[in-house]
């Protein structure tokens, strides 16, 4: 038997479990430990992977359906959370390498438990308008590539309790646009600076929280109420986390969590 040593934290309560790179789950092993009744349970899987001699770690993200991602915006917090406080490395802001790009991070308060943590997350870039259908409901949205793609769909007149109420089922949507599939988050209208969010993340199913999509909707937001850049805090079911959109530059500040550490059998 496999018996391997692991992590579990959350950003914003998506939550990941975090091994190292001496382990290199299966997509088999990645949904068995992801598995919430039968596994440990999480959202995802972090594996911490010394990227060069440098000192440059590289976050191998995979899904909880043991696909392979280009980037999570929540995941990164919590993986320069991990790096910072466990002492692997050394100042408070450094290089997170992932499959989207390098992502500068600065941690802001660190402890073994907790962390706030900013990240550059790069461009939000709008690739267009699409559509997706969530059972009986369909809704237009802004096309936006974080390094991973997403449909943000601002409903007019939607309130945040009407949010809270409605059901995301597995979304359909448009193949040719989103070959690779996407990340669809449902939100309400800019007010006072601030939307809810809820999102179906793409391989997972609902998350309480996406870091990038956090983004795509302070970016669809904005742009549904006339602006281009702009600060949006966004409210998502598991907290709440600021996003400034600067011409081609984007920022994410939110906490982390680390919540437990434990031994396994793959």
């Amino acid at each position: 038997m496999n018996t391997i040593s692991f992590a579990k934290g959350h950003g914003t309560e998506n939550d990941f479990l975090i091994i190292d790179a001496t382990v290199d789950p299966t997509e088999e092993q990645v949904r068995a430990l992801c598995e919430r009744r039968a596994g440990l349970g999480a959202d995802g899987v972090l594996r911490v992977v010394r990227a060069d001699a440098d000192g440059q770690w590289f976050m191998d993200y995979r899904n909880a359906d043991g696909s392979i991602a280009e980037m999570c915006g929540n995941g990164v917090r919590v993986f320069a959370h991990w790096l910072r406080s466990r002492g692997l490395v050394d100042s408070d802001e450094f290089t997170v390498g992932t499959r989207a790009g390098d992502r500068r991070v600065t941690v802001r308060e660190c402890s073994d438990t907790d962390a706030v943590v900013t990240v550059e997350m790069g461009a939000a870039e709008v690739t267009g308008l699409s559509t997706a259908r969530l059972g009986d409901l369909t809704v237009a949205g802004l096309g936006v590539d974080m390094g991973n793609p997403h449909v943000a769909c601002v409903l007019p007149g939607l309130t945040p309790e009407s949010l809270q109420a409605m059901a995301l089922s597995d979304p359909e949507f448009d193949r040719e646009f989103f070959p690779s599939g996407v990340n669809v988050e449902i939100l309400t209208p800019l007010t006072d600076g601030a939307v809810h969010m809820r999102v179906h993340e793409r391989g997972v199913g609902e998350t309480r929280s996406c870091g990038t999509g956090t983004v795509a909707a302070a970016r669809a937001a904005l742009a549904d109420a006339g602006w281009t850049d702009g600060e949006v805090t966004v409210h998502i079911p598991g907290g709440t986390v600021q996003v400034t959109i600067d011409g081609d530059r984007s920022t994410l500040t939110g906490p982390s969590r680390i919540i437990a550490t434990g031994e396994v059998t793959l």
